[in-house]
């Protein structure tokens, strides 16, 4: 396989040949009428000759690269955000009719300058008067047209053809990831069976003992592997099934603190029918909120939201921050900020945003996906 500097090499000699091809198509295409009429020794006599739109082609040149270039790096990358197939198209034909305009009207001025291009003429010593006709480059309209077309055309098709390979690396690297996260998890999987009969057991005998704080632990750190081995396995949970997880987790959390060491809020929405998400993406947040934002001895608070707002879900947790805690981003335990990251870009390419603010004695983290 072709190392990334190669491919890119070749990626800029391929682009190079292309506009060299274009370039002599403009010019064998394209090509303006000049009358001269010539005055010698008292005579008047017309002289008419083709010329190309050398130097002015270059002019030309540029216009289509920034119409391609401009498509495939800038425009299109805004407008196939847009859910409205009227706007894409609008906002690419005024692009279009933007670019081919300038061209029209620049190199058209160009041409109708006195002196413009003649020293290509044959013996034009003699000359006395001298009329410009450029009717030439408005009879070429119609080939421009065909020309700037065809760019924007090949730009469709170019960039169609990068977001296809580039969709497909972010599904096989999904794949890959998923497919060793599943290797991971069954080489250190203890039978579930096993697990649920020794968590019952430890329930019952809670039980008994009167120890319902316990009791209820142990039923909630159940529910919450059941969820994790049996329910997260799809692609997409229930947004409210992913809150009652949160919910479990956080109350095991507190168990481990004294009253009053930690306060955790958490906010979402009273009707979540039919809003669904990846399983399992929010609570290595939450996790690291108590890990890094919980000191034994001081007074912690943990706020935690969910807003939906159309079709966009925006998910908050803030906490304190402690200068003698491990940060997120220093951790080796698999939920490092870097992992969170790289699975977001994996499950929402180009439809989520995670922004961090780590000021001010908070650390807060709001990441907003498009459920669209």
């Amino acid at each position: 396989m072709l190392s990334a500097n190669k491919r890119k090499y070749i990626e800029i000699l391929i682009h190079t040949a292309c506009w060299i091809g274009v370039y002599y198509t403009l010019s064998s295409l394209t090509s303006s009428q000049i009358k001269l009429r010539v005055i010698d020794n008292g005579i008047a006599r017309e002289q008419h000759y083709e010329q190309t739109l050398f130097p002015y082609i270059f002019i030309t040149l540029g216009f289509l690269m920034l119409l391609f270039y401009g498509n495939i790096f800038w425009l299109f990358s805004i407008i196939i955000r847009y859910k409205n197939v009227l706007k894409r198209v609008l906002a690419a034909a005024g692009w279009f009719l933007l670019i081919f305009a300038a061209n029209y009207f620049i190199v058209g001025d160009l041409l109708k300058k006195p002196g413009a291009a003649i020293h290509e003429f044959p013996d034009i010593s003699a000359v006395g008067t001298i009329n410009r006709d450029v009717r030439g480059w408005g009879h070429t309209q119609l080939i421009m047209l065909l020309i700037f077309l065809g760019i924007l055309g090949i730009s469709v098709a170019y960039f169609s053809l990068r977001e296809w390979a580039k969709s497909e690396l972010l599904h096989n690297q999904l794949q890959a990831h998923q497919l060793d996260t599943e290797i991971k998890f069954l080489k250190s999987q203890i039978s579930p069976h096993f697990l649920f009969n020794t968590l019952n057991n430890l329930f019952s005998i809670a039980q008994q003992k009167g120890n319902d704080e316990l009791a209820d632990g142990i039923s909630k750190l159940s529910g919450m592997m059941r969820y994790m081995i049996y329910e997260s396995n799809g692609k997409q949970v229930s947004l409210q099934k992913e809150i009652e997880y949160l919910q479990n987790c956080i109350m095991l959390n507190e168990l481990r603190y004294a009253a009053g060491e930690v306060s955790v809020v958490l906010d979402y929405p009273n009707n979540m029918e039919g809003i669904f998400v990846a399983p399992m993406i929010f609570i290595p947040f939450v996790e690291n909120a108590f890990k890094h934002g919980v000191s034994i001895g001081h007074s912690s608070a943990i706020n935690i939201s969910f807003t939906l707002s159309g079709k966009q879900l925006v998910f908050n947790c803030e906490n304190n921050k402690y200068n003698f805690v491990k940060r997120m981003e220093a951790e080796n335990s698999g939920i490092g900020l870097e992992n969170i990251r790289r699975r977001l870009a994996l499950l929402y390419p180009g439809t989520h945003e995670l922004v961090i603010d780590d000021r001010n004695g908070k650390y807060n983290v709001t990441l907003k996906i498009d459920l669209g």
